[in-house]
């Protein structure tokens, strides 16, 4: 098999492929397992942002990267509260 990444149609095809088999597999998902997905995913996040804000902090300490993962979502949601970030595009004109 050649490298797709040599021919850019084979990689635009491969591509589709994944994307194809990603849509197949999330619509044959019933709802329960859809939202298994989802904590399984959250879990795994915040797992990441508390390793993120270990490493931030120089420290060893759980609790305190617990602690900064708490003030960074806090943060955030300040800034989503006060309307300086939002989920939705702006209007068209």
């Amino acid at each position: 098999m050649t490298n797709p990444h040599d021919n850019p149609a084979a990689l635009k095809e491969l591509q589709d492929a994944i994307y194809r088999d990603k849509v197949l597999r999330a619509r044959a998902m019933t709802s329960g397992q859809r939202c298994s997905d989802v904590f399984e995913l959250s879990t795994f996040q915040f797992h990441l942002m508390h390793g993120g804000a270990m490493k931030r902090l120089g420290t060893d300490d759980a609790e305190a990267g617990w602690q900064e993962v708490r003030r960074s979502l806090d943060r955030l949601a300040k800034v989503h509260d006060a309307t300086l970030y939002t989920t939705t595009p702006p209007a068209s004109r």
